[in-house]
């Protein structure tokens, strides 16, 4: 089940010089669970009292150091760093060769500035934990959180084990453990198309998508495009994680383009033109800017039309500049592209509540944005415009028309039933 092993092989990082009894304590629950420890020494000053399987030394020469030339970088912030790049270095090598399984890391501030590389480093899908003194602290920004990693605030544990420590140790451990067992790595035959969308009381084509890509042969994953969803697949993108992209939700473009908390970051919309992975591209919900709905509305866009979808977050439409703006940003995002580009615009709507009668409703700003998506996309994308609104049948209808046009070409590996 796990490149031949009985066990998943659980990799812990951690400070052992300082850290020693709650590292051997974790190794110790998570044999118990059922998992292999793997000791990770990320210490920098001194070695720790017990022998790790990768030791600090280890991790300065796959930086390509010395520890000594580590303590000697100048303070502590350059010396974590320089220690994060040979814990990446490490196990990016070790996952390479099928002996990671699952990675859990401990430590306070310093520790989870490394634990977030560590963790940002392996691909979506194999467990990652951090018990951290800062989790879920603002001190952690969005961009630096692996879509799928797990963590548990570090409560009472800074210096040594007590009983509010052990019970968050062994509960973070326990979950990695049955993490890895629950979730071995799967390779599907079936070529995997990514999908971005809203809930369907907002975006229903994945609706008739679906079915009908796995009547074609092909899995479907559909991403959240509410920042962390958005972050997810353009980092399966990077890593050629898909056959083909359906981007039909490209709201979170705008999202960033206005500083909303509610971002995938300033590379959403060109990891699969990078690449050279076909994709499909709508403006679905571009014309909404998501916010904290739990919050005051900014200055900006406190007079805009708004919709509170629920306690967590709500919508505004940005004005007609805003949409020329996030017009042309789009296009230059796929102007860049190195692969087949098709981009749909339906001119009937770009999501439900922008429908007549629904609180988002403004026929002069969907004009302005059809009007500028159609003087700015560039020749070197397949431009199809249709009298139809995104929810409606024929939007669908006409992906996959272009979806299955591209699998004749050969740009597209044909599906498997």
């Amino acid at each position: 089940m796990f490149a031949g092993r009985e066990e998943p092989q659980i990799f812990i990082y951690g400070t052992g010089d300082t850290k020693a009894d709650e590292i051997r304590f974790m190794a110790s629950v998570i044999a118990r669970a059922g998992g292999k420890p793997v000791l990770v020494d990320v210490s920098v000053l001194s070695d720790p009292p017990y022998v790790p399987d990768y030791g600090r030394h280890d991790i300065a020469a796959a930086a390509e150091t010395t520890i000594e030339a580590i303590i000697d970088s100048g303070d502590e912030n350059t010396a974590m760093a320089l220690m994060a790049r040979g814990a990446v270095a490490l196990t990016q090598r070790l996952f390479r060769d099928d002996e990671i399984d699952g990675i859990i890391v401990l430590g306070g501030s310093m520790g989870t500035d490394l634990a977030l590389d560590v963790a940002a480093s392996l691909p979506l899908g194999v467990p990652k934990f951090v018990v951290s003194t800062i989790a879920y602290s603002h001190l952690v920004p969005p961009e630096r959180i692996s879509p799928d990693l797990m963590m548990i605030l570090w409560a009472g544990g800074l210096f040594g084990l007590n009983p509010i420590c052990d019970a968050v140790l062994a509960q973070a451990c326990g979950a990695v453990v049955g993490a890895a067992k629950a979730s071995p790595r799967r390779n599907s035959v079936r070529p995997l198309i990514g999908m971005t969308s809203l809930g369907s009381s907002c975006l229903k084509y994945m609706k008739h998508l679906k079915p009908e890509l796995a009547r074609r042969g092909y899995d479907l994953a559909v991403f959240h495009a509410t920042g962390m969803g958005g972050r997810a697949f353009e980092a399966l993108a990077a890593d050629r994680g898909f056959a083909a992209v359906l981007d039909l939700c490209t709201q979170e473009v705008n999202n960033h383009l206005n500083g909303t908390c509610v971002t995938s970051g300033p590379d959403r919309l060109e990891n699969a033109g990078r690449q050279g992975i076909p994709q499909i591209v709508a403006p679905g919900g571009v014309d909404m800017v998501d916010l904290q709905a739990w919050r005051d509305l900014p200055a900006a866009l406190a007079d805009r039309p708004y919709h509170a979808h629920n306690r967590l977050l709500g919508s505004v439409t940005t004005d007609l500049d805003g949409r020329s703006k996030v017009a042309r940003v789009i296009a230059e995002k796929l102007a860049r592209a190195t692969g087949p580009t098709a981009f749909v615009l339906p001119t009937e709507g770009i999501h439900e509540w922008d429908k007549p009668g629904e609180p988002l409703h403004d026929p002069e700003g969907l004009a302005t944005l059809i009007a500028e998506l159609t003087e700015v996309m560039p020749a070197s994308v397949a431009f199809h415009r249709i009298d139809t609104h995104i929810n409606a049948p024929a939007f669908s209808a006409k992906v996959m028309e272009i979806f299955d046009a591209w699998v004749a070409e050969g740009h597209i590996p044909e599906g498997r039933p």
